[in-house]
């Protein structure tokens, strides 16, 4: 999407802020011993109070109000019984419609976890989003993102999933640019209008560069046992006079 007015930008920023909270709120409720169901059902009810509506749910028929993914699940895992332990890394993806405008966002979360290279791999999956943020610029050509992001990860002796990757949305969850990669394409030639509505996420890995689907739904894609990813995401406003970020918390 590209915004056309003030009543565009608002209500992405309108939705970006209602999917935030909704995330953040998840967070702090995550702990060893809720389920990701219970998890999933403190977002649905949230979104219901602010009149939002699951995105996922709502165009791929998806069996969550929310993404809850425990390591190895990296992206898509379904909400259900699973309890969440001491050590797990999970992934907490929400995203939205409310009033006709779409956000998306997302982040990664370390459960009392000691090792102090996990904590250090959300923290360069963190700075690789902001240089993807940095390098999205009205003109500027969506391969840049891609390469800021891989630089940051190389720069760490760190990989990028190359099969997950940001996109488009606005006024559906998924729009054009389809693909905005996690690495430098040369093939890739699109550039970023001003007013273009994007979400950057990237996914930095330990080792694997790809994910796989798990076997056991459809949904769920993974990594082997034993490795770890992080990734963040934010619903952003490509502007000439500096990116706005919707779901800025």
């Amino acid at each position: 999407m590209i915004v056309q007015s003030k009543r565009d930008i608002q209500g992405i920023l309108e939705a970006g802020k209602v999917a935030a909270e909704i995330m953040h709120k998840m967070a702090d409720r995550l702990r060893p011993g809720i389920s990701t169901g219970q998890l999933d059902k403190i977002g649905e009810e949230m979104m219901i109070r602010h009149g939002a509506k699951s995105a996922p749910m709502l165009l791929y028929s998806f069996p969550g109000a929310t993404c809850i993914s425990v390591l190895p699940e990296v992206a898509h895992g379904i909400p259900g019984s699973r309890q969440i332990q001491a050590g797990d890394l999970v992934n907490i993806d929400v995203s939205i419609e409310l009033h006709g405008y779409f956000a998306d966002t997302g982040m990664s979360i370390a459960v009392e976890i000691e090792d102090e290279k996990v904590h250090e791999l959300c923290r360069i999956c963190l700075e690789a989003r902001e240089a993807a943020i940095a390098a999205a610029k009205p003109g500027g050509k969506v391969n840049r993102i891609g390469n800021a992001v891989e630089q940051v990860a190389k720069s760490y002796d760190l990989t990028v999933i190359k099969n997950l990757c940001g996109h488009g949305l606005g006024r559906s969850l998924h729009e054009a640019p389809e693909n905005i990669l996690n690495y430098y394409s040369r093939q890739e030639r699109n550039r970023l209008s001003q007013g273009q509505v994007i979400a950057l996420e990237p996914f930095v890995s330990e080792g694997p560069d790809m994910v796989t689907n798990c076997g056991y739904n459809e949904w769920a894609l993974v990594v082997p046992e034993g490795f770890r990813v992080a990734q963040f995401e934010h619903t952003i406003i490509v502007l000439e006079d500096g990116n706005l970020v919707a779901t800025e918390w």
